[in-house]
């Protein structure tokens, strides 16, 4: 049976902005949100970064300006908090820069902060004057510290988690992407077959793609059209492997 979401269905990828969509999702709706949202760095998407040649980078990618990260933030978030489920949970992933941000729309949304995880990766961008930057932070968020779901799939289960970026050698590509282990990790600590997974960033479709692979429902927002259609095309791949 079709599951209706207001003015969207469920496993679909809408191409659109995030701010303008949020709105549109009904309350209470969605059991989790996992999302790598803009940083507000700068980021130069064509920079020959982690051994990929600029040629083989999509086009299209947009970030937010500086001076309008912090109310742009605080939108989303407070979007996501009001169509969250009551059991539901949230992963931001931030750089360090514009963490302050995430922060603050959280406490702004009324949002609890379960976890603040690191994800460790195996290399970074080359620097001459500064520590290299090979981390980034993931927010676990929750509507109700009292109720939602976590499952324990590990005895001990720690908040640094190592895990490779992937390699997509001679393949296009987005400009940043989350690896498959790393989005797999997330869901099935954090949702049930059945549960519905956002990603109002899509970039490249992680998210969706593994959401469908371990048999949840999945709905998602990317404002570049190149990178929507891409998503698209890894989810509609049969095994949802990345």
């Amino acid at each position: 049976m079709e599951r209706r979401l207001g003015k969207f269905r469920a496993d679909t990828l809408y191409e659109g902005d995030a701010l303008t969509l949020l709105p549109e999702v009904p309350p209470g709706s969605v059991d989790l949100i996992v999302t790598d949202p803009p940083f507000a760095i700068d980021f130069k998407a064509k920079r020959l970064n982690y051994n990929r040649s600029g040629k083989n980078v999509l086009d299209g990618y947009q970030e937010i300006p500086e001076a309008e990260y912090n109310e742009f933030t605080r939108c989303w978030i407070s979007e996501a908090a009001r169509i969250l489920s009551p059991t539901g949970s949230m992963y931001i992933f931030s750089g360090w820069n514009r963490l302050r941000d995430i922060l603050e729309g959280i406490d702004a949304a009324g949002l609890t902060t379960i976890n603040h995880l690191i994800w460790k990766y195996q290399f970074g961008v080359y620097t001459k004057r500064k520590y290299v930057t090979s981390h980034y932070h993931i927010l676990f968020v929750v509507r109700d510290p009292k109720q939602y779901t976590f499952n324990k799939i590990d005895h001990y289960p720690e908040d640094v988690w190592v895990i490779n970026r992937e390699y997509w050698k001679g393949k296009k590509k987005t400009p940043t992407k989350l690896p498959a282990e790393l989005v797999k990790k997330i869901l099935l600590y954090s949702s049930n077959p059945g549960d519905l997974v956002l990603d109002p960033f899509l970039g490249s479709g992680t998210v969706a793609a593994v959401a469908r692979a371990e048999g949840r429902h999945f709905l998602g927002f990317e404002v570049v059209p190149e990178y929507c259609n891409f998503a698209r095309a890894q989810v509609s791949q049969k095994t949802g492997q990345l």
